[in-house]
């Protein structure tokens, strides 16, 4: 992927004043205008790709997003799954690279975004259930999957003994680092670090806004079962949606019906130990429907 040349760089920051007033045309134009400049430029190409969408020119928008994934393999700006979308083909996990610079990008104003103007309240929601159902119970080894910059970890930290995170994102581990409520902390991929994990070390798994940016949560639910004690527990957020599996959502979050909850906890051989309704966040104002999960290992 070239260089952009610097009158390319001043068209594409024109593209972007012109996305964030809403005139989709201008921003695709002034795209065009940069890429004649600079042919191999994948943040050219994706923004392209998305002022097409907008306008409904949706042939133009998919091949734009092609190029995008041709120069940018590793699909640091997400079009794959951008693309997956407008052609109608399912999606099952959101590409590594995209969300680990998603979050390295958002990680300096992480905390206040989601508690000040999103209203989060994931880490409180899941003390909740776990207050419910295991009312004083201390947890001697608990891993937070997708800990972000260490909200989970600050809520939980008085009831666990030894506490592990993992995320994919350099700059929100860093910051997890900074909260010093970790005895240890992991950049990585959560499949991966759950599964070399000792087997049935862990009592408790959490995680709090992480399983909307993975789709088949089957994997994830068999690889906490096997890294769980006989008694532990895996608690986790989702989002929320009517159809029968699991769905990604035009803001690059999956939903996932309870259908599909059922089936993962099945497959991995663990109990409902509660699934009630929850927002753990707001949207454009309103709350965002999702649901509070608790499985059980038996």
């Amino acid at each position: 992927m070239s260089a952009p040349d610097p009158l390319a760089e001043r068209r594409f920051a024109y593209a972007q004043a012109c996305a964030q007033d809403g005139d989709w045309a201008a921003a695709a134009e002034m795209c065009e205008q940069a890429l004649e400049l600079s042919p191999d430029w994948a943040p050219a190409w994706f923004a392209l790709a998305e002022a097409r969408e907008k306008t409904g020119a949706r042939a133009e928008a998919a091949a734009a997003y092609a190029r995008t994934l041709g120069l940018d393999p590793a699909d640091v700006q997400g079009a794959g799954p951008r693309l997956a979308r407008l052609e109608g083909r399912e999606v099952a996990a959101l590409p590594p690279a995209y969300v680990a610079r998603l979050f390295d990008d958002y990680a300096p104003r992480f905390d206040r975004h989601l508690t000040e103007t999103l209203g989060y309240c994931g880490p409180e929601a899941i003390v909740g259930v776990l207050d419910h159902l295991a009312p004083g119970r201390t947890f001697d080894v608990a891993l937070d999957l997708g800990c972000g910059s260490g909200l989970m970890g600050r809520a939980l930290r008085g009831r666990v003994g030894r506490l592990a995170g993992v995320d994919l994102s350099v700059g929100m581990i860093a910051k997890a680092r900074e909260s010093e409520v970790y005895d240890e902390l992991e950049v990585g991929d959560l499949l991966d670090f759950l599964n070399r994990r000792p087997r049935g070390s862990a009592d408790l798994c959490v995680a709090a806004d992480t399983l909307v940016y993975l789709g088949d949560l089957a994997p994830v639910c068999r690889a906490a079962a096997a890294a769980l004690a006989a008694g532990g527990l895996f608690a986790f957020t989702v989002e929320s949606g009517e159809e029968a599996g699991f769905v990604l959502g035009e803001g690059m979050r999956f939903r996932h019906s309870d259908t599909h909850l059922r089936a993962a906890t099945e497959a991995a051989v663990l109990e409902i130990a509660s699934l009630s309704p929850g927002s753990t966040r707001r949207e454009a104002g309103a709350a965002t429907a999702g649901r509070l999960v608790a499985l059980l290992k038996p």
